[in-house]
């Protein structure tokens, strides 16, 4: 009976403790976690160090240190102080896999063993933009050894939307660039340069290469339980030369039924090849049309021989242009709207006669007062600003739980430039002039053509206004929204067209402008867009109501 007493209160005593085990871990200073055994020895304890700025003589103290102890205790501990994180499930699951994760890295981090290298920070390659995935290097405008400090600028970014600069957080020197300029596709986070705090340690940093592989294997390593899983993924890469030349060569003696499409079948017939030397790329495996063609893409030169002899093709004489990273975010956005927006296409033409009257009266007024002129699309931008505040379904976006009805008119304007096509917004166009908004456009466009917009001059449109119209002469086209937004509007020319005038038998000239708005059915319904179309013909046709 006393030796059950003594037993609970010891299983007592130590379930204190480890209950006490994950406030531990939260401490940022010093970390301190002890395994108990059955047999109520020592515990062990495990020291955190801080991360890259603990001193090597330090940390090799702090490594004999905690080494010398495990090997005092009995015997039953002598591995290094990252194989004791193995011991977390020992502790009864109160503390989480996720903790002990974290605990190692630091750890792992802390007690490295490349003591050939000084205190330093990677730099890495910052996220710019809500889009960005990736980014270009355009400039260092600081050298390997520069002094940096904080606020100063160290490269500019080439982003999916703009070249931004990338400004330093810390004083130190620039030891090592390690991503030099130019370098393209550079993923978010990845090493592009490295810092210290010593110039003095700048030298040791010369042949420094970063190991991505060597940091994604060590990260594998760390989590006992996911290693077994990425050995299987590994595996299967080893199947994928299947399809170089193996997989035809094995498919022509199998007397297995080929599933080929009609078209398939009838396009390789004509060119006599084969079903069997092509791989199928549709459902099951059957070959579609495409199949074909990629055969005979790749087999170009056997082809026309099978054709009796017909002349070979002369090559076409092309050139490829690499993807700069604003066509393929525009790419990629625009396939996105394509193919997940519900679009339909609203078409109005309005008469533009005293918006050009008004437009010469005001353009007078200022030249005389030094102002810039107005153009057409600085009026058409302000109409619709007002009529999105007329009709705020239009001024909305689609998420998975709501429709977001904004309360700020913000309208991004579309400028094409060699660079690209970029929407730079113009902020509560319904609360400026007419004057201000056309400032404000002057500015953002000659900073696209630039390539210098900064994140803050393209982010937080709720509508968009395209204009090919002017500077084009296109008279109707409907355009593709801009994701996250539910609609744009479409710009058409102006034109002269013969009308019916006030009396019988009696015609007149007038100017009439196409425009098209596309909506996202699931946030505008047809009537609703039918009637901001209505408001913004309205300010269109009488522009003085604009000025009110």
């Amino acid at each position: 009976m006393k030796k059950n007493v003594l037993r609970i209160s010891h299983i007592i005593h130590h379930s204190k403790k480890l209950r006490n085990a994950p406030n531990l871990l939260r401490q940022e200073q010093a970390l301190l976690v002890r395994f108990f055994s059955h047999d109520a020895q020592p515990s062990i304890d495990i020291w955190k160090a801080h991360r890259h700025s603990c001193v090597p003589s330090e940390r090799a103290r702090v490594c004999r240190s905690s080494s010398s102890t495990t090997k005092s205790l009995s015997g039953t501990f002598t591995r290094d102080v990252s194989t004791t994180m193995k011991l977390g499930n020992s502790l009864s699951g109160s503390v989480s896999n996720k903790q002990l994760s974290c605990m190692q890295v630091q750890l792992r981090r802390g007690f490295s063993s490349d003591a050939a290298l000084p205190p330093h920070q990677e730099l890495g390659m910052p996220s710019l933009s809500p889009t960005m995935s990736e980014g270009n290097i355009a400039r260092w405008l600081k050298k390997e050894g520069d002094k940096v400090s904080p606020g100063e600028v160290l490269c500019e970014v080439e982003t999916d939307k703009a070249t931004v600069e990338m400004e330093s957080m810390e004083d130190g020197y620039l030891a090592k660039i390690v991503r030099g300029d130019g370098t393209q596709g550079i993923k978010v986070g990845e090493v592009i340069a490295i810092t210290v705090e010593d110039e003095e340690d700048i030298a040791k940093f010369k042949d420094y290469t970063p190991s991505a592989s060597g940091a994604s294997a060590a990260a594998a390593k760390e989590s006992p339980e996911p290693t077994p899983p990425k050995k299987e993924v590994v595996v299967e890469p080893v199947t994928s030369p299947e399809p170089k030349v193996s997989k035809p060569s094995a498919a022509a003696p199998s007397g297995d039924r080929i599933f080929a499409s009609p078209l398939a079948r009838n396009l390789a017939e004509e060119h006599k090849v084969p079903l069997s030397s092509i791989k199928g790329t549709g459902p099951d495996g059957s070959i579609v049309k495409a199949d074909v063609e990629e055969y005979l893409a790749s087999h170009g030169k056997e082809a026309p021989k099978a054709k009796g002899g017909a002349p070979a093709a002369l090559a076409l004489d092309y050139t490829d242009i690499p993807h700069s990273q604003i066509r393929k975010i525009t790419a990629s956005r625009l396939l996105l709207s394509k193919q997940t927006i519900p679009h339909y296409y609203l078409t109005v033409d309005t008469c533009v006669d005293r918006l050009m009257d008004l437009r010469g009266q005001l353009n007078a007024l200022q030249e005389a007062s030094g102002g810039k002129r107005l153009s057409v699309n600085d009026l058409v931008i302000k109409a619709a600003a007002l009529a999105l505040q007329k009709v705020p379904q239009c001024n909305s976006s689609w998420t998975d739980d709501h429709i977001r009805q904004f309360h700020n008119v913000n309208i991004n304007v579309a400028v094409q430039t060699e660079n690209g096509l970029f929407v730079p917004v113009v902020r509560d166009a319904n609360k400026k002039g007419l004057s201000s908004i056309a400032e404000e456009v002057r500015q953002l466009a000659q900073k696209a053509r630039e390539n210098s917009l900064k994140p803050e001059d393209y982010e937080g449109g709720t509508f968009t206004v395209t204009n090919l119209g002017g500077p084009f002469g296109i008279k109707q086209f409907c355009a593709i929204i801009n994701p996250p937004q539910s609609g744009i509007l479409a710009v058409g020319s102006a034109e002269k067209r013969v009308v019916p005038s006030s009396g019988p038998e009696q015609y007149k000239f007038a100017s009439f402008m196409s425009v098209t708005l596309s909506c996202d059915h699931r946030v505008i319904d047809g009537a609703i867009g039918a009637e901001w179309l209505k408001a913004f013909k309205g300010y269109i046709e009488n522009p003085e109501s604009m000025l009110l």
